[in-house]
């Protein structure tokens, strides 16, 4: 496990009976690095929407907790978040929540000349998703061949 990862697991321990206790779900956590400065990010939501208030109720505590622990020897920035609404799929979960929704998304090498693919998520395994494309076929993809896989955002 890299420490990224380790990282992240010891955070989503230490947030679920916080997020229980409001009735929310952690949708994912990250530690990444961008423009120089560590984030750890936990990314929550619940049914009818996160708001700012719940961002911050959750904060609030898991920032005294993270202060207790202290198990990031780097300095970072802790930020609470919702998915946001082109919310990427990452877990089975998501996947489930998802399902019957419009997809988009980008594989890491072009199949017929094309990386971007978009439909109607119809289901999922272990290994695949299966698309319902916009021209009504059916499209199979190897989970392990897509670079990233989200809710189409339909202005």
């Amino acid at each position: 496990m890299t420490k990224r990862e380790e990282y992240e697991k010891q955070t989503e321990k230490m947030i679920s009976p916080i997020l229980a206790d409001y009735g929310f779900e952690l949708v994912d956590v990250e530690y990444v690095k961008e423009a120089g400065n560590w984030y750890l990010r936990a990314y929550i939501d619940k049914e009818g929407g996160i708001t700012v208030n719940d961002c911050e109720l959750v904060s609030r505590r898991m920032n005294d907790l993270l202060d207790e622990k202290d198990f990031i020897p780097d300095s970072y920035i802790f930020e609470v978040s919702s998915p946001g609404l082109g919310r990427q799929l990452k877990k089975d979960k998501d996947f489930v929540r998802s399902m019957g929704e419009a997809v988009e998304g980008k594989l890491f090498r072009a199949v017929d000349k094309k990386k971007d693919f978009e439909g109607i998520l119809r289901s999922f395994d272990k290994e695949s998703v299966t698309l319902e494309t916009p021209d009504g076929k059916e499209m199979r993809l190897e989970r392990n061949s897509i670079a990233i896989i989200r809710l189409a955002i339909d202005f």
